[in-house]
């Protein structure tokens, strides 16, 4: 009994022995994939969320007190420049455009017969100076009274897409009161909010003076069919956000482009011989970023870097990488730091061409 229990044992210890072994020879021969860095021109898109406006967006008020007697177009209807839109009750402003007239006569009648009067020495000259000043005052009278009856027909100042009508025929209106607004949307204004750091890194470029060309993102998340150019900066930043205002300006032949809408506009920023390494070769340790980099002989050493940008599927690296550094590619968690691997090279041109990128 005693025999077969230490023969038992034995045969245990040579099973384990062997998978042991085993399991060193598989370790041992597990190559890990390594790289390098690549130094390269390259470019990211940035997307910042955008506020839409028509290059003119008016309010359309009642100039003068009066019930609405006409409504001459309808809400979204596209207008022409002069065409009539709203009539306000005209009776007051035309009497009174007749009474300036009929004023206006009278003093032109009175300037005739005093100039004749002056003419044979009848009257001074001061008396023909009245009585030409009254003939002026009753003609611009007239032309205040005009002035005030065309306030009643109200026209389309320009080219434009009408909004939602306010009031309704009937309604009697007060002097300023808004009856729709109008927008012309041929040319939009596109407004987005850009960081501190981002504005001073546009603004100190050597492109700088040179027009910049901007993409839109609708809210279909679709890309708007035209370019946009960048054309102002406001002149102060936000104090609470930390951001200044762009605005890039795009043409909208179609009219898909209305006032009011939101979207993101798409700037791309170049960066020149910059560090890329791919993301899936980082890994965080409380908010820092860390790679493994593998020495000369071969062992594994943990190294802080700092990430500049990020492009899908890639990292740009501002500090901690040469391109001369090899770096783990695959395997993070299964390494330790100061460890000794064997590895396995594989092309940084090969690795970004296998991440399907495009890094121009």
């Amino acid at each position: 009994m005693k025999k077969a229990y230490l023969f038992m044992s034995l045969l245990v210890l040579i099973i384990a022995t062997s998978c042991n072994t085993k399991k060193e020879k598989k370790e041992e021969h597990t190559a890990f994939l390594v790289t390098n860095p690549i130094k390269k021109d390259t470019s990211i898109t940035k997307d910042y969320v955008s506020q839409i406006h028509a290059a003119r967006h008016i309010e359309i008020r009642v100039l003068e007190r009066g019930y609405l007697k006409q409504i001459s177009v309808d809400e979204g209807q596209y207008v022409k420049k002069g065409q009539h839109m709203f009539q306000i009750m005209p009776n007051v402003y035309q009497a009174e455009l007749s009474k300036a007239k009929a004023e206006s006569d009278a003093t032109k009648i009175e300037l005739a017969n005093t100039q004749i009067l002056a003419d044979g020495n009848v009257v001074s000259q001061n008396e023909l100076a009245i009585a030409k000043a009254m003939n002026d005052k009753a003609n611009a009278e007239v032309i205040l009274a005009e002035t005030h009856l065309g306030f009643t027909r109200i026209k389309a100042p320009f080219d434009g897409i009408m909004d939602h009508l306010e009031a309704r025929e009937g309604s009697l209106l007060e002097e300023g009161e808004l009856l729709t607004t109008l927008s012309d949307n041929s040319k939009m204004w596109v407004y987005f909010n850009v960081p501190e750091a981002e504005y001073l890194d546009y603004i100190t470029s050597a492109d700088k003076n040179s027009k910049k060309e901007v993409a839109l993102l609708m809210a279909n998340n679709k890309r708007f069919n035209q370019k946009g150019i960048v054309e102002t900066i406001e002149g102060e930043f936000n104090n609470e956000t930390g951001n200044i205002a762009f605005r890039a300006t795009f043409p909208n032949p179609d009219g898909i482009l209305r006032h009011g809408e939101t979207g993101s506009v798409l700037m791309t920023v170049p960066f020149k011989d910059v560090i890329i390494i791919p993301q899936k070769a980082t890994f965080e340790v409380l908010d820092k970023t860390y790679v493994f980099v593998i020495d000369k002989d071969h062992v594994v050493k943990q190294k802080e870097i700092t990430i500049g940008a990020e492009l899908p599927h890639l990292f740009i690296v501002n500090e901690g990488l040469k391109e001369t550094d090899t770096i783990l590619l695959e395997g993070i968690r299964m390494v330790k730091n100061n460890e000794e691997i064997h590895t396995k090279f594989v092309r940084p041109n090969q690795v970004l061409s296998e991440l399907d990128l495009y890094a121009e």
